[in-house]
Order: C-alpha cells, then structure tokens, then sequence
C-alpha cells in the first residue's frame, strides 16, 4: 500500500478548494509593535501585523518582559514535570489564584491552552454529570465542539446566540436532567455577543449549568479585564468561566474559574490537565503581570476601543464591505476563498501588511473575510495606511466594494457548516 498517497491526496484536495493555508514566518520585533520582520526567500523585511490576538499588545509591555526574563533566570525555563509531578511551581499557583479573583470565583486552573481548557474541561463536566445533556451554540469553537464530543454525552446545537430556540431544547429536556449549556461571549469571526443574562435567566428556569468561553473579551472588557461578564455584571450567574492567557494577556496558556468543587473535579479527572507538563514558570510569572497590570489600568482598553472604531469608521467611509461587529473584532467581507488569498498576498507583498485569510471551514463557504484586529497601537496613519492598501487591493483583484442599498451580512444559510466540520482560527 502506498501510504504516502493518502495524505498527498488529503493536501491536493485542499489546494483544489482554495484552503491550504500558509504561514508567514515573522519575527515580532520589541518596541515597534505592531510591526515585525517577514521572513521570505531568504530576505527580512520589516511589515506591519493587523491579525494578531495580542490584542492590547501585553506580549510586548516592558513589565511583562522583565517578569519573564527575571523567572526563567531565577527558576529555568521549563516546569520540570506534570501539575502531579514536581510542575506546580509557586508563579502557577499565584496565577490561579489571581485568575479566580479576577472573575470572581473560589478556584481557578490552568492549562497549556485556551483549546485544552475548553477540551478538557468540557468533556470532564460532560462525563461526570449523569445522563448530562449538552446545548451547544451552533458558532462555538472548534475547541468546544471537541470537548462536547470527547465528553460522550448526548448533545444539541442551538441555532446561534437564539435563545428562544435554546428555551425550546430544555423544556424538552425537563428540569430534572442534568444540562450544561456551552456559549462564547465575543464570537471571534462575527465580533458579535451572546445574550448572555438571557442565557442566564434560562439556566436558572430549567436547572441548567452554564460555561461561557470568554477567551475574546478577557482583558478587554470589564472595569478590570474580567470580560463581557464582569461589564455586564454577570460573573456570578456563570457556573464556568473560561479563558485564555495567550490573547489580551500577551503570554500563552487557557484556564477555567468556578466553584472549588467543579474545578477540583476538572483537575483530578481529565486528562488534558493530568498528563501534561506544566506551564513554564516565567509564562505563568509573565501572564500574573499582565492580569495585575490590566485589573488597575484602563488605559490600554480605551484606547484599543477607539481604534477598532475608528478603523471601523475610516474603512466602512471608503465604501470596504466591514461586517457588522460589536466588538474590537473587524471582519472584512471577501466572500470568495481564492480572491481572500489573492487579497492577502498582494496587501503582504506589495503594501507591507499581514492579514490572515479566514476561509472555510473557519467561516461558513460564501462569508470569506479578512479579520482585522486594531490595538492601542495602530495609530490613525497606520488605519489610513491600512484603508489606502484595501482600496488598491479591491479595485485591481475586482473584489466587489460595499453596495450601500444592500448592507452587509454574513450569509445565513450555510450557517450550519461549522457544526460538521471543527472550526478553528480562535
């Protein structure tokens, strides 16, 4: 049998569809974000980044830097072992403790991942709740779906952020079965928000337990970074918090926060946290900094809001199709997967400018985009910059502008596409 076969026919077919993804080999260069250096046939060359999830630019903070730097000097650079197995080292154990005050609850615990978080922690919940039910929104993460999975329980999709739909699911259910709804506050690709006090009421009415995946609103919403929960004051009507040290935060790593007994659960039975090594120490160090800083400063908050709206402004002013978004998120309607690569490669090559194409499975077929994400340090002449770039790009690849008799939206009937296939780009 030729083995080989298999998998070069696997990588044909997504060269046929337009999906094979490419990287950029970057290097981010400290003090000068959001620029970095492109690595391409052998030469450097010095772009500016507009699809990093370093969203406040925290990866970069002179602060964060140092704690990183003074831990590895003075603890190595590595954990040595598993949670179980000489790696829970005091930095870790500080940041759980800073993470569970952060939104509020008794415990936090920390993964080496916002995936693993949500994978593990999911489907340990999943398993140990009897006959549990699980209602999962239709635009979760890929992480999320394969925690509903792995967890074994009977599931069902909600249609997204619909909670009259999610209602009719647990009358079905009864009260007396054990539920566990799993949503997202700030949905990456759409930079929409879930109704969550509504989820919440629901909860509430039909005994359910809630998970909420904040991984794109901690650090950036809240009067201390605590998330979409913290600014709606609804932290404490959430069973699990979920989130991620690798975005807002600057460093890397997932964790969840809940009742003592749930995240004791979760520590002592899944897998994905037991059979791990620990995050490095100077991460966890690192990651602390950052969630201090952010509790107390305001700063770089308001300032990133006001240029994620002003990008939205200056964009949408030169007629680019901009997605509707709540959020920081900035999505920029391509809607064909070869003119989203041809999109991105011409802005790289010719203007300097990296944007990640965000095509199916990522996004349902028909919705491809570029996902823009302003920090506080996109100034206004880089967004200008930014707009002038588009515009070429538009005009010479004939991507259509935006139709002002007909506003923009994600088209709705291959919505159920990311419930078939793992979505991923979180």
């Amino acid at each position: 049998m030729n083995y080989q076969r298999f998998f070069d026919e696997a990588i044909d077919q997504l060269h046929a569809e337009r999906r094979y993804r490419v990287f950029a080999d970057l290097e981010r260069i400290v003090g000068a974000f959001p620029k970095a250096r492109w690595r391409a046939d052998g030469e450097a060359r010095e772009i500016t980044v507009w699809c990093s999830n370093d969203y406040l630019g925290m990866g970069q903070h002179p602060d964060v830097i140092k704690a990183m730097q003074d831990t590895a000097a003075g603890m190595g650079s590595g954990a040595g072992g598993t949670r179980n197995i000489s790696g829970t080292t005091h930095p870790l154990v500080q940041l759980e403790d800073e993470l569970a005050d952060l939104h509020g609850k008794e415990a936090g615990l920390v993964f080496t991942s916002g995936f693993v978080s949500n994978e593990a922690a999911i489907s340990t919940i999943g398993r140990l709740l009897p006959n549990c039910l699980i209602l999962s929104d239709e635009l979760n993460h890929a992480s999320m779906i394969e925690g509903v999975r792995r967890s074994g329980a009977e599931k069902k999709i909600f249609r997204h952020n619909d909670v009259a739909h999610l209602e009719m699911l647990l009358q079905q259910a009864g009260r007396e079965r054990a539920k566990l709804i799993v949503f997202e506050s700030v949905y990456s690709m759409d930079g929409d928000i879930a109704p969550i006090a509504a989820i919440a009421d629901l909860a509430e009415k039909y005994n359910a337990m809630t998970y909420i995946d904040e991984v794109h609103a901690v650090g950036m919403y809240g009067a201390r970074g605590g998330g979409i929960t913290e600014r709606e004051g609804l932290s404490h009507r959430i069973d699990v918090i979920e989130g991620t040290l690798a975005k807002a935060f600057g460093t890397l790593g997932g964790y969840i926060t809940g009742t003592r007994s749930v995240v004791d659960a979760v520590r002592s039975y899944a897998p994905g946290f037991i059979f791990t090594t620990a995050l490095p120490p100077a991460i966890a160090a690192a990651a602390v900094t950052s969630i201090r800083h952010l509790k107390s400063s305001q700063v770089e908050r308001d300032a990133q809001q006001r240029q994620a709206q002003a990008t939205k402004d200056i964009l949408s002013a030169s007629a680019l199709p901009v997605m509707p978004s709540e959020t920081h998120i900035v999505p920029i309607l391509v809607g064909d997967p070869e003119l989203c690569k041809m999109a991105t490669d011409r802005l790289l090559a010719k203007h300097g400018i990296y944007i990640q194409p965000i095509n199916y499975p990522t996004v349902p077929r028909g919705t491809e985009r570029l996902r823009v994400t302003p920090t506080p340090l996109h100034d206004d002449s880089l967004i200008e910059t930014l707009r002038d770039a588009l515009v070429e790009t538009w005009t010479a690849l004939g991507i259509p502008f935006r139709d002002d008799s007909a506003p923009v939206e994600p088209v709705a009937s291959d919505r159920v596409v990311p419930l078939l296939v793992a979505k991923s780009g979180g």
